[in-house]
């Protein structure tokens, strides 16, 4: 069993599978750092710095007008946090967006390194001899022999 398991993780699929996983985690570092601290930011200046995350219509318990949505929860109310929904489909189509916008460019520059190669001279192969020229040279020699 411990040879099967040996082969199983020593196959390529497998290691190129967690290195996937492993990049792929670092790329959503980057893209929700991209997303929280450069793009809601302007996107703040346009809205006002609308937030909807502490929205939400209490449907049981004792809560106090005004009270943000995680003293809510600490005080066991039951509520309906319809604003955390809302901020997560406005943060999940803005990363959406951002993802779209760099695999477009990645994919841009893969195509442009593609044709540059296509477009580079393939080295001349040496000609050889025509067949007007294998012809010639076998009259000559027959010419020779006789």
């Amino acid at each position: 069993m411990l040879k099967e398991f040996k082969a199983f993780i020593a196959k390529g699929n497998v290691m190129d599978m967690a290195v996937g996983i492993i990049v792929g985690a670092a790329f959503t570092a980057i893209v929700k750092s991209m997303v929280a601290d450069l793009i809601n930011p302007i996107i703040g200046i346009f809205t006002g710095g609308l937030d909807f995350t502490n929205r939400f219509i209490v449907i049981s318990g004792d809560v106090a007008r005004g009270t943000s949505l995680e003293a809510a929860r600490e005080a066991g109310a039951s509520i309906f946090a319809y604003g955390s929904f809302l901020m997560a489909v406005i943060n999940f189509l803005i990363i959406a967006a951002v993802v779209f916008m760099l695999v477009k460019f990645v994919n841009k520059v893969k195509d442009a390194a593609i044709a540059e190669e296509e477009a580079a001279p393939a080295p001349e192969e040496p000609k050889g001899p025509t067949e007007l020229e294998v012809l010639l040279e076998i009259r000559d020699a027959l010419k020779k022999e006789a």
